[in-house]
């Protein structure tokens, strides 16, 4: 067997339905699947064993107490065969050449590592391709989540990651981490002197998360558990992770002046003189910045409904990381506390 698939997934039946469906369409058929239920209240097993003797589909089903993500995958890989293990999140969908494209990789060019980027299904809802387009634009993550360039090495993510097998075990796999686990295990293959690669053809459908409310508790554990590997890893932070932090401070201190501005224009009349004026200098970049936003989103999607909505999920994304970055800032180098996360409870929502 050279290819075993770990899934771990936690209350998606549905999700893991059109996951298994995917990999039925598969044209390369060399693999296993091995799906972990990690302590789901709505358990997927009904869903599994309908694919478990469809066409050449091999699976496995392994149900087990709640863990969180990094666990699973260990628990999961202990129990695969394949040469190489490919993790990959619940909600993701993939194309049916995404296994011929990560065999031709490796057969053209062999790595110890890889992984690929991810885009928005058509299907997905006009929140799902915001938040995709936040997650995946040069405007709001700088270009370091993969894609045809790369700024710097390429950092895969558990979402659509891959890893030699023996490598994996000899890393001991991912920590405990509760956020920001596959970068650890990025880093920690880098560290070992391997091969890691990003394979551009490999892409998959990520709908991520299905409402602002939710991307928000993520990319807020996003921005803590970057200061987190800062403190396990030091040196591994970059001025683009720094970014979201700038932004949420600029952005604050911008709006800020403006009012202060604008209180000494109408003699501290709270509503006085509303026309535009001078004041409101201070919010140009502000703006400046949303048109681009909004055309550059509507433009790839083909609606402007989506580009309103990327503009929201844009700063819902730059802020809540920036604001985790400086919670986890404060806590663990000016107070000196230890390694911590929040929204543990609602990891999965």
């Amino acid at each position: 067997m050279k290819y075993s698939i770990v899934i771990p997934v936690y209350n998606r039946p549905e999700e893991v339905d059109e996951l298994l469906e995917s990999l039925t369409m598969q044209s390369f058929k060399d693999f296993e699947i091995v799906v972990i239920e990690d302590g789901s209240a709505v358990p997927c097993k009904d869903v599994v064993d309908k694919y478990a003797g469809k066409g050449e589909m091999n699976i496995k089903y392994y149900s087990k107490k709640n863990s969180g993500p990094g666990p699973s995958r260990n628990y999961g890989v202990e129990r695969a065969c394949g040469e190489y293990v490919i993790i990959l999140d619940s909600d993701c969908v993939l194309p049916e050449g995404y296994m011929a494209a990560v065999d031709k990789e490796l057969s053209d060019s062999p790595c110890d590592a890889f992984g690929g980027p991810d885009c928005a299904h058509p299907s997905f809802t006009p929140i799902q391709k915001a938040i995709s387009y936040s997650m995946t634009s040069f405007f709001t993550t700088g270009g370091i989540r993969g894609g045809k360039k790369k700024l710097d090495k390429f950092y895969p993510r558990s979402f659509n990651m891959g890893v030699k097998r023996s490598v994996y075990e000899k890393l001991g796999g991912f920590s405990k981490m509760r956020f920001g686990e596959d970068i650890d295990f990025s880093i920690r293959i880098f560290k070992g002197g391997y091969t890691c690669r990003l394979f551009p053809e490999a892409w998959v459908w990520h709908k991520r998360r299905t409402d602002l409310d939710k991307f928000f508790k993520q990319v807020f554990n996003s921005g803590i558990a970057r200061i987190n590997l800062q403190k396990r890893h030091p040196g591994s932070m970059k001025l683009v992770h720094l970014l979201p932090a700038v932004f949420t401070v600029g952005v604050i201190s911008l709006v800020l002046l403006a009012m202060i501005l604008r209180f000494a224009a109408t003699g501290g009349i709270p509503f006085g003189h509303t026309v535009i004026g001078w004041w409101t200098l201070p919010l140009i970049p502000l703006l400046l910045y949303i048109a681009m936003i909004f055309v550059d989103a509507s433009r790839q999607n083909h609606s402007m409904v989506i580009g309103f909505l990327a503009v929201e999920a844009a700063f819902v994304q730059l802020f809540g990381y920036g604001f985790g970055f400086l919670k986890a800032l404060w806590e663990r180098c000016v107070m000196k506390k230890g390694e911590f996360s929040a929204y543990e409870k609602n990891f999965y929502d």
